[in-house]
């Protein structure tokens, strides 16, 4: 696997003289992108009914779960990023730390494939998994990732997603009144005012 991984790497890394264009967007997308997520699940609390709340806080405890696996990974596999090695270029500055799984990726995916496996709606966050295809490549051609980084963060991205939504009956509920508790104190005065959902 690891010269799989190496020449998948340098295919997909930035060549010597990459288009100003591409540097943008790949640097846009694997950056600044996963600024996304806590929008979307503020917003999502914030003007959702208890059911979408309730989605928001299982893809929040995905994320949770899925940050704390690849922490553990890590730990046990400390495998080094491209440019530790000297291998591709690198367009995004990146403490020379452990890099599988991806963190990056295993947020974006964590969150993305819990909404996706709750009910309601499908279509739209099929298309947030989608976009975690682009940030993966994004990563990769940034030259802070290997591509196995990025299939071990998918990994164990789906499978915190399901092992969340599995067990949120044990922690839904008291999460909820927790998080509830905390908004009514901290936008109680915005609710009544009617500018917030209750």
């Amino acid at each position: 696997m690891g010269a799989i991984d190496r020449s998948l790497f340098l295919w997909l890394n930035a060549p010597d003289n990459p288009a100003d264009a591409t540097v943008a967007i790949a640097v846009f997308l694997g950056e600044y992108l996963i600024w996304l997520l806590p929008g979307l699940l503020v917003a999502g609390w914030l003007f959702g009914s208890r059911e979408v709340r309730e989605a928001m806080l299982v893809a929040t405890a995905s994320a949770c779960f899925g940050l704390l696996v690849t922490q553990l990974v890590r730990m046990g596999w400390p495998q080094p990023r491209p440019f530790m090695l000297g291998l591709g270029h690198q367009l995004i500055r990146h403490a020379p730390a452990p890099s599988c799984p991806s963190n990056h990726l295993t947020l974006w995916w964590s969150v993305s494939c819990s909404l996706l496996l709750q009910r309601g709606p499908r279509r739209r966050w099929i298309l947030l998994v989608l976009a975690g295809l682009a940030v993966a490549w994004a990563r990769i051609y940034a030259g802070i990732h290997f591509p196995s980084d990025m299939l071990a963060a998918a990994l164990v991205s789906v499978s915190c997603a399901w092992l969340s939504l599995r067990c949120a009956h044990w922690y839904l509920d008291p999460l909820y009144r927790l998080a509830s508790g905390i908004y009514y104190k901290l936008c109680g005065r915005l609710i009544r005012m009617g500018w917030l959902y209750e």
